[in-house]
């Protein structure tokens, strides 16, 4: 039997401060999703000022970096590299850069998604997120 980490809630909790800290630092409204290995939503914030479809993107983006184990941007990519059949993969919706695997020890234990200003922002955002538990 293996075991794997799993994101908690103090960890979820800390993600989440330091992920909106990072856009009221820069002054961005933007949503923030945190969800499961599996996809599954565990937190959605949206700050003040940030455009209603961030809510839906956002967790989209988590969505597609939790179960394809690696950077949303990676499907962006293949899809503006030409690509295009992969926009018909069932279940993605995320296929834009901000959503960023939560990886410890090459398992995954989750994602976080950023929606709302520029996507290299997004990430930013995404990625204090993970810095607060040290990834």
């Amino acid at each position: 039997m293996k075991n794997k980490p799993v994101l908690e809630l103090a960890d979820i909790k800390k993600i989440a401060a330091a992920a909106e800290a990072e856009a009221l630092r820069n002054n961005w409204a933007v949503s923030i999703a945190i969800v499961d290995d599996g996809g599954h939503l565990l937190w959605l914030q949206r700050l003040d000022g940030a455009a209603p479809i961030s809510a839906h993107i956002a967790p989209a983006k988590a969505h597609t970096a939790a179960l394809g184990r690696r950077d949303s941007k990676v499907y962006e990519d293949m899809i503006n590299g030409g690509r295009a059949s992969f926009l018909s993969v069932p279940g993605l919706q995320g296929l834009l850069e901000g959503g960023v695997p939560a990886m410890k020890d090459g398992q995954c234990m989750g994602a976080v998604g950023v929606s709302g200003v520029k996507s290299s922002e997004d990430v930013q955002v995404a990625r204090a997120g993970l810095a607060a538990i040290g990834l």
